[in-house]
């Protein structure tokens, strides 16, 4: 058994350095392909752009919420609720917690909640800004 042990931790150390640091091949090309959308991609963006107009029409709290949004809270909340965090505008994820009331968002949002940290991971963000990326993620399901 003592003779097993030093051979046993060679691998597990071998195989914690075969980690997935360097994405395999296939998901390489996919992350590629987003960055660079090739021209069979372009005919797409056309489709795109009705999508793009409504937030021409936000109010200067929700856009500035929306970059709020977009540089601290999208990581998690536009992850298809995989984290559990609602994403903006699903009425179905928001309706639960709307009905607590937005005081109690705005608890958690400061303090935190579940697996959400406190500030939404930013200690940087004014309870002002807090409350303009709540509003933004809420906007249009009130």
């Amino acid at each position: 058994m003592k003779r097993f042990l030093p051979l046993l931790t060679l691998g597990l150390i071998v195989l914690g350095g075969c980690g997935l640091e360097k994405p395999p091949a296939k998901i390489a090309e996919e992350i590629e392909a987003a960055k660079n959308p090739t021209e069979e991609a372009a005919p797409a963006a056309p489709a795109a752009e009705p999508a793009a107009a409504p937030a021409e029409e936000l109010t200067p709290e929700l856009a500035a919420g929306k970059e709020i949004y977009e540089a601290s809270c999208k990581m998690c909340h536009d992850t298809g609720n995989m984290m559990k965090a609602p994403s903006p505008g699903d009425k179905a994820a928001w309706e639960p917690r709307l009905a607590n009331g937005m005081e109690a968002i705005m608890k958690n949002t400061v303090e935190g909640f579940s697996s959400m940290p406190a500030r939404g991971g930013n200690p940087e963000l004014t309870d002002e800004q807090l409350k303009s990326a709540v509003d933004y993620m809420v906007h249009g399901v009130q």
